[in-house]
């Protein structure tokens, strides 16, 4: 309540500025300019996050998103013990959705080194993906493949952007210095399902394990996701940077 509070106010505060803004700088309207020398800016830049989140849920043809959702990673493993029997798992052609239903709660930024921290919010994340695995499984040889599903419930995640300030055409852009990201689930209830050849005592084992150890096989394969993750993430901010001016966004 109290952070919806403060973007409600930030919007009051800043609507009429940001007309005034758009109409003379000509700013993109999935942008909401925040003055540099207002005292609630951090507020301000939350709700332009979310006003740019908004957005893009429906697409913004300007920076070449049209279909936002599924997200697709092409492919994440997972490696279990070691040895010939460690278990080794592929999942490929990932297709996550619900990621664009997030809500940015907090900004943090330091307009001056041009530092920004942003912690966000999913209620949920859906993912389906196939998989092939080999090795054993609490005593059975999973080796085989199948279809994977995923419920991710309460994702909270945080990111920290480092950027500095390009010219080009007499305007002043941003350019992605450095990018820091991390995720934690709340709750998790993913399975296997349709196992190649019928085989009912792996597709059970597997299940078993699955559901038993759902966050430590997130802790494992985290890293890689991460990495996956921050590709896209780093592709979609450095086209948002290259094509809006810095100062649409930040009013000197």
């Amino acid at each position: 309540m109290h952070i919806t509070l403060h973007l409600a106010l930030a919007a009051i505060i800043g609507i009429g500025l940001s007309e005034a803004r758009q109409q003379e700088h000509d700013i993109a309207y999935y942008i909401h300019p925040c003055q540099k020398s207002a005292p609630n800016v951090n507020e301000c830049l939350t709700y332009s996050a979310n006003h740019l989140a908004m957005h893009f849920r429906k697409g913004i043809p300007e920076l070449g998103i049209e279909e936002v959702e599924p997200i697709v990673i092409d492919e994440i493993n997972l490696s279990l013990g070691s040895g010939p029997d460690g278990y080794r798992a592929t999942f490929k052609d990932i297709q996550a959705y619900g990621v664009s239903n997030l809500t940015v709660n907090q900004v943090r930024s330091d307009l001056n080194s041009l530092q920004f921290q942003l912690t966000f919010s999913i209620p949920k994340i859906s993912a389906v993906a196939h998989y092939r695995s080999s090795g054993v499984l609490i005593m059975v040889q999973a080796t085989g493949g199948g279809e994977y599903w995923g419920e991710y419930e309460g994702v909270k995640a945080k990111v920290y952007i480092k950027a500095s300030e390009v010219e080009r055409n007499s305007q002043k852009f941003l350019h992605l210095e450095d990018l820091k990201m991390d995720f934690s689930v709340k709750d998790i209830q993913m399975g296997i399902k349709n196992v190649h050849n019928g085989n009912a005592v792996l597709e059970a084992a597997l299940n078993l394990f699955i559901n038993s150890n759902s966050q430590e096989l997130l802790k494992e394969m985290k890293p890689h996701i991460k990495k996956k993750l921050m590709v896209a993430m780093k592709t979609f901010i450095d086209n948002l940077f290259s094509r809006v001016p810095y100062d649409s966004w930040v009013i000197q």
